[in-house]
């Protein structure tokens, strides 16, 4: 949703940032790697239950994601390597936040809701391989009610408002697991289209 509708301005307002970044002499590559190690510390942190530090790497987390694509701009030196290294290093830094949110549950819930973020990993993985897979065929995959953008605010409100997580990451699995529907649909559709041909 985020990347259809609002995508666009942000990067417009980020590309300044993402120039004097670049003027300071740090590279893309260096700021999602910088975002790996964020995402790791929150895991940590958040596992460990100190959950508004915890938002705190998280927030870095995604401003690191964020910043990277503006600076590799800015320097002119996007490449194919530097977009694998960003993709990877965004399902790194899925896979860590949401094993963060399963240490905590694991740490301070009964029984077996820790399972309830493996679970949302399964299917974020879903959502991001349909992607991936229809792009590798020059098919469209984007869109769904639950992007990585909204993820990020999603487990941002999670650790904002502890005392309602387990309902928001209920919430969260249903609508990640509505886009991955959404977007097989979607693909689905084009290559009907593409078999009338």
């Amino acid at each position: 949703m985020f990347d259809g509708n609002w995508r666009s301005a942000v990067n417009r307002g980020l590309d300044p940032i993402g120039a004097v970044l670049c003027r300071m002499g740090l590279s893309a590559n260096a700021v999602t790697a910088f975002g790996i190690v964020m995402a790791a510390t929150a895991a940590v942190v958040i596992g460990r239950g100190e959950l508004i530090l915890g938002l705190v790497f998280l927030i870095l987390t995604g401003l690191a994601d964020a910043l990277d694509g503006p600076i590799a701009k800015a320097s002119s030196t996007s490449s194919v390597r530097g977009a694998f290294f960003d993709s990877v290093s965004d399902r790194a830094c899925d896979a860590l936040l949401i094993a963060g949110f399963a240490w905590y549950l694991g740490s301070t819930e009964p029984g077996r809701i820790f399972m309830l973020p493996l679970a949302l990993m399964a299917v974020t993985s879903l959502v991001s391989y349909q992607r991936a897979k229809a792009e590798s065929l020059g098919l469209d995959a984007k869109g769904g009610l639950m992007e990585r953008a909204e993820r990020f605010f999603v487990l941002g409100a999670g650790l904002a408002f502890s005392f309602v997580m387990i309902p928001i990451l209920w919430a969260m699995l249903v609508l990640t697991a509505a886009t991955a529907v959404y977007r097989f649909a979607k693909v689905w559709r084009q290559t009907n289209s593409l078999s009338s041909i």
